[in-house]
């Protein structure tokens, strides 16, 4: 990259290229060192090559992914080319993303990414999926619904 991005700049990019599914935006963006760690199946991705391939041989075709927003400081917003509104905030080399991906089955999962940064790249990513449920009925006098888990997320 020509000129220098701040921090900030890079997550943004990052998350739009990763939304769009644009692979070659996320390797522009990632350290040459870049690994992503996947906690709840036990595995870590080496490199944008191998990435890829996880993503080009997907069965029955990549999950569609919804960013609801990127956590750090400041809060910022800022409009994706899908024409999602999102929360962009933060400072420093640690960040992270909150998604809503559907997966070709139509099963709907919740996303965290936890992005560090090195040398102004994405170095490393961790990332969790959860699938929503509906709240315990027990609870529901000590809460505020805010809405159904499988809803769309209000932001």
């Amino acid at each position: 990259m020509a000129q220098a991005l701040t921090n900030q700049e890079v997550v943004e990019r990052y998350a739009r290229a990763s939304a769009a599914n644009d692979l070659e935006e996320m390797a522009l963006l990632r350290h040459a060192d870049w690994v992503s760690d996947w906690p709840q199946s036990g595995e870590r991705v080496h490199g944008s090559e191998a990435y890829d391939e996880i993503r080009k041989h997907y069965p029955g075709g990549h999950p569609s992914t919804e960013l609801s927003r990127v956590i750090g400081s400041e809060d910022r917003w800022v409009v994706t080319p899908g024409n999602t509104v999102l929360k962009v905030v933060g400072s420093g080399d640690v960040w992270w993303g909150e998604w809503r991906m559907t997966y070709p089955d139509g099963q709907l999962y919740h996303v965290i990414d936890l992005i560090e940064l090195r040398d102004g790249l994405v170095r490393r990513e961790t990332v969790y999926w959860a699938p929503p449920f509906e709240a315990a009925e027990w609870r529901r006098p000590f809460v505020e619904p805010t809405r159904r888990a499988t809803d769309q997320d209000p932001r």
